[in-house]
């Protein structure tokens, strides 16, 4: 039997992804015909980034899931079509590529290495910075790519504590949830990176009390969704001083406006949505695995729980 697989996520995706996916569902013994014109009624899979604004996909009434090629799903699932199961992406290429990001940061700000990168003068600054041990991270988000970067960080000899809506173990990180446990994470935090998912709890969960909690001079990474961060109170806490400086990544509004006050900040670092990027050669074999857990009647990987908004 052939399944059928659509893509709904622009043809430049779908050239991406059409190799590496089709070999390998090929390595797991399935055939399948890949395309972007189905009649909606006759594909069992979708594979889905939307690339033009919302998809109308009440017409693929034949469908087992819906595959997604991103780890975030708020703008997905507030779809009303979206009817069948949807599956976010969770795989080796995004926590690598987040965890890579999140280290190289939290180490930048660590050791202070923007002022040496950046020196114009002829100071010889004889500073000592202090030691991973000696420096707390927190960590807001404890999922897949939270849960990578905090054990990550703490292999470092970094200081970590992360806070979760629900409890969590993880060897070498005090983990903390509850308003309680969120309060005691931001008041340790000299450098505080938001890995949460937007989630009406957790929208502007950086406000202007939060950011009055964390110590002063501290430091925010947000590599999440720009939706954590209430964007006003952050620039007066900055030009206040009590938080040094801001790496953003992820922005309510994207591609970030050229007049937005980020860009200009002297004491914000925006990079274009980068920390972690979805690569082929990865998520193909989390998309093939999928499919053959729908064929074989097995449950999906990585569901997406609407309740719970992740």
């Amino acid at each position: 039997m052939i399944v059928k697989v659509q893509f709904i996520t622009g043809t430049a995706r779908f050239e991406e992804y059409r190799d590496p996916l089709e070999a390998a569902v090929s390595a797991l013994g399935i055939e399948v015909d890949l395309a972007e014109d189905h009649p909606p009624g006759t594909v069992d899979y979708i594979v889905y980034a939307p690339f033009d604004g919302e998809v109308d996909l009440s017409g693929y009434t034949r469908a087992k899931a819906a595959l997604g090629l991103w780890a975030g799903v708020e703008t997905i699932i507030a779809n009303p079509t979206l009817t069948m199961p949807y599956a976010r992406m969770v795989d080796e290429g995004l926590t690598k590529g987040m965890v890579e990001w999140v280290t190289g940061h939290v180490l930048r700000h660590h050791l202070g290495m923007d002022a040496d990168i950046c020196r114009r003068d002829a100071t010889w600054d004889t500073r000592v910075p202090p030691l991973a041990s000696q420096r707390k991270v927190g960590v807001l988000g404890l999922g897949a790519l939270g849960a990578a970067c905090a054990l990550t960080l703490a292999g470092l000899g970094f200081d970590v504590a992360g806070w979760a809506r629900r409890q969590k173990d993880l060897e070498g990180v005090a983990c903390y949830s509850g308003d309680a446990g969120l309060a005691e994470v931001l008041a340790r935090a000299q450098i505080l990176v938001l890995l949460l998912p937007h989630t009406p709890a957790t929208e502007n969960i950086l406000d202007a009390a939060a950011l009055a909690t964390l110590p002063a001079g501290a430091v925010i990474l947000n590599p999440g969704r720009g939706a954590l961060i209430d964007d006003a109170a952050l620039i007066a806490a900055l030009d206040a001083g009590h938080v040094a400086q801001a790496t953003l990544d992820a922005f309510r509004v994207e591609p970030l406006p050229a007049d937005d006050p980020y860009w200009a900040h002297p004491k914000v670092t925006v990079t274009p949505h980068l920390a972690s990027v979805t690569r082929p050669e990865t998520a193909a074999a989390v998309i093939a695995e999928n499919i053959r857990r729908g064929e074989a009647g097995e449950p999906f990987l990585n569901l997406v729980d609407r309740a719970a908004g992740y």
